[in-house]
């Protein structure tokens, strides 16, 4: 295609152009595709001319904020590639407990301007992640069993639609569309900018904690027994994982697989106690506590995912964790977990599972245990043995898998959208879809095809 003159693309990249091959990098380092056009968004009215000019040149679009995306969704060959990271501006008001942020925010800018004023926004657990993918797709993290997703928290917004108009939405305009925009990941628009609601936090009580392979079934059957009746301030990750050389753990353990728990407690007090009370009958090879500033928590996970590495995630629901799926979560500990590689464990529900099931887009609030297998390696070479070993995981998960799966680790070539949404709450997605993009102009994501019901009037 011939480069054309286009005032409202002035700060593109065109492949070629000095910057181009950097600004089309993203996260995962087995992402290369090339964009037909790179347009570097500053506004809303930015991100209206480059949808236009997608239109008028016939091109499909899609959207970067912070390009952390595992599937590596930002980019696409031959498409327009909306670029939002110059839009990284918060603005907090901590007398309303509310924080407006730019599409381009990253979770990192959203925690800097919202901590000092001791509050937060239940986000995701790496500061490098764009808020705006994290909260479209729903958004874990260590507030989510005290006070939900990010998406729960999503009050209002500012979208470009595919016909070039910004509208607002919330509760009251357009509330059908801040349903979607609640988990139905980027299929509606581009968000510009997000109202978020904020929560208090203090300083929080961290214990780490790793047990050696062949004590983890014991560790995982306390866990799974322990937690339906554990307090929302108590959150526990589990995480198979490489040791690292940390003082605290026995040398013998290092490089070698272990089970690693890392437990918060967001509560007064209480916390040591909790902890101890899991795991009485099941003590740790060594472990690890402090008391932190919540930001430091939030920043805790930084560094252990490098951007330019190449990995591969799969995640998936759990209705229970029999004595059955402990055994294929150790065996896949043990045959291939590879120097960087992890497969987490977290059990949520609390706050996630009280919202009504209808109030948002996001699917399977009421699964028991979330689990994901992320691959994660430097050379080509291991691309089959990656995908292979994450896939395996949780396709050997399949007899207690539960409906749906987390969009935000969801792999592209993995479960379809419909599979993902379950098929009440994907008709119902498609039907937006068929009103705010009925020519599926946002389609380089985990795409819900426009598709009107027939039984409904038009949605507002």
């Amino acid at each position: 295609m011939s480069r054309p003159v286009e005032e409202a693309l002035r700060a593109a990249l065109w492949p070629g152009d000095p910057g181009y091959d950097e600004a089309r990098r993203v996260w995962n380092g087995m992402i290369d595709r090339r964009p037909a056009v790179i347009a570097r968004c500053s506004d809303a009215a930015d991100v209206a001319a480059a949808v236009r000019y997608a239109t008028a040149a016939g091109l499909a679009v899609t959207v970067r904020g912070g390009g952390h995306n595992v599937a590596g969704l930002a980019l696409a060959d031959d498409a327009l590639l909306i670029d939002l990271s110059p839009m990284r501006s918060v603005e907090v008001d901590p007398v309303r407990r509310l924080a407006v942020a730019g599409g381009g925010a990253l979770l990192a800018d959203l925690d800097g301007a919202t901590t000092p004023h001791g509050l937060a926004c239940p986000v995701g657990v790496v500061s490098e992640t764009g808020l705006g993918g994290l909260a479209l797709g729903g958004g874990y993290g260590w507030l989510a069993r005290k006070w939900g997703l990010t998406c729960d928290h999503l009050t209002a917004a500012e979208v470009v639609l595919a016909d070039g108009s910004t509208v607002r939405v919330s509760e009251d305009d357009r509330p059908e569309l801040l349903w979607g925009l609640r988990g139905g990941g980027g299929n509606f628009g581009v968000v510009t900018e997000f109202t978020l609601r904020l929560r208090p936090v203090d300083e929080v009580w961290v214990r780490s904690a790793v047990y050696p392979v062949e004590q983890a079934g014991d560790a995982l059957r306390a866990y799974r027994d322990a937690m339906p009746s554990q307090p929302d301030d108590l959150q526990l990750v589990g995480a198979f994982k490489r040791a690292p050389a940390a003082d605290w753990i026995p040398a013998r353990l290092h490089g070698q697989p272990v089970l690693a728990f890392t437990t918060v407690w967001l509560g007064a007090e209480g916390g040591p106690q909790a902890a101890a009370e899991l795991f009485a009958d099941c003590p740790p090879a060594g472990s690890f506590e402090r008391v932190m500033p919540f930001a430091e928590l939030q920043a805790m996970g930084d560094g252990s995912e490098p951007a330019g590495r190449r990995y591969y995630t799969t995640s998936g629901y759990l209705a229970d964790l029999p004595a059955d799926a402990v055994d294929v979560l150790v065996r896949y500990a043990v045959d291939g977990l590879t120097r960087y590689s992890t497969i987490d464990l977290g059990y949520f529900r609390g706050a996630v599972a009280r919202v009504d099931d209808d109030a948002t887009a996001f699917p399977s609030r009421d699964a028991s245990f979330i689990c994901s297998a992320s691959a994660a390696w430097d050379d080509p070479a291991g691309d089959e043995h990656g995908r292979g070993w994450a896939g395996g995981l949780l396709r050997d998960l399949g007899p207690w898998r539960s409906e749906g799966s987390y969009v935000n680790y969801t792999q592209r070539s993995g479960r379809s959208a419909a599979e993902v949404y379950g098929a009440h709450r994907y008709a119902r997605l498609a039907a937006l879809k068929a009103e705010v993009d009925p020519a599926n102009m946002f389609r380089g994501n985990h795409n819900i095809a426009p598709r009107p019901l027939a039984s409904e009037g038009r949605l507002r």
